[in-house]
């Protein structure tokens, strides 16, 4: 199964031969914790909306989105040749009425042309025939049906391009782990050394100020224990093992789930947290310069992957 993004895009056209009439179906969508349809119909087609709110919803889990359907009579249609009967009946109107006005000017070309496509747009309008015309209402959901299936696999080529995305960061985060692993044992190691050396220093300190050996001896042993249990302390505050660890669960989750595909926005969210949390611990734990600047460059990537994966449904 593949990710989907939120973001998409698609649209068709149809026409109806009954009633000469091109109908444009849009679909598109962006971002959002929910799934939030608009629909923008002409009036004639809004008893419609259930029926097209049952496709969307059947297909579409998250996201924004917004279908849009105009319906546009052909010019063709609007400019064709009035018909015997109906010219027929304008001039026994005319004899009539300059009968009664004889300065009532005589009709021209052009006002019959606008008086006929008047009474034609009054007889058969396009979206009334096509909201009450079982076979164009056919046609119409299944254009409407094909449209989605564009728009979802725009979805899904979109999705398929954050899931590319955010492999490429997971293994730039678990390299930046592998080069903060073996900084924690040489920095115990370092910081020992420098214990003892200060305990060294206050030995040699302590040894000529007090010449008794009694004396010298407790105080000697005093400060190694002083010097050991503060490089304990050292390791255990600086020991960001399991931050690590914990990292690298979160990151084997996420390609879990990009694998696993499906609707798994929200579980993508809950982990970058999840990730920004071990990132910042790990920097609050730093002693060193390099481990700050690791830390810092996680928190960069963590960020572009969150922007990441709050599109996807």
């Amino acid at each position: 199964m593949s990710v989907y993004s939120m973001t998409g895009f698609a649209n068709a056209q149809m026409t109806d031969a009954s009633s000469q009439t091109a109908v444009s179906i849009e679909i598109r969508s962006v971002n959002s914790r929910f799934l939030d349809l608009a629909f923008r119909l002409p009036d004639e087609l809004r008893q419609l909306e259930p029926q097209l709110r049952a496709l969307l919803t059947n297909s579409i889990k998250r996201g924004k989105v917004e279908l849009r359907v105009s319906v546009d009579q052909s010019s063709e249609n609007l400019i064709s040749i009035p018909s015997t009967a109906f010219l027929q009946h304008l001039k026994s109107l005319q004899s009539s009425i300059q009968a009664t006005l004889p300065d009532a000017r005589t009709l021209s070309v052009a006002d019959i042309i606008r008086m006929a496509g008047t009474s034609q747009r009054q007889a058969s309008n396009a979206s009334t025939t096509l909201a009450n015309n079982v076979g164009s209402q056919k046609i119409f959901f299944e254009h409407v049906q094909t449209t989605i299936s564009d728009f979802l696999a725009s979805r899904q080529r979109e999705g398929e391009r954050l899931a590319l995305m955010l492999h490429d960061r997971i293994d730039l985060l678990r390299a930046l782990a592998e080069q903060a692993k073996p900084m924690i044992p040489q920095l115990v190691v370092q910081q020992k050394q420098k214990f003892l050396e200060r305990w060294r220093e206050a030995m040699a300190i302590g040894l000529t100020d007090s010449p008794s050996k009694t004396s010298s001896s407790t105080t000697e042993q005093a400060a190694l224990d002083r010097a050991l249990g503060e490089s304990t302390a050292f390791a255990i505050r600086i020991d960001v093992a399991e931050e690590l660890t914990r990292l690298a669960s979160h990151l084997d989750e996420i390609e879990r789930l990009l694998h696993q595909g499906g609707e798994n926005g929200k579980r993508f969210d809950f982990l970058i947290q999840e990730l920004h949390r071990e990132a910042n611990t790990l920097g609050s734990k730093s002693s060193v310069l390099e481990l700050s600047r690791i830390s810092v460059e996680m928190k960069v990537i963590i960020e572009q992957m969150r922007e990441q994966v709050q599109n996807i449904e």
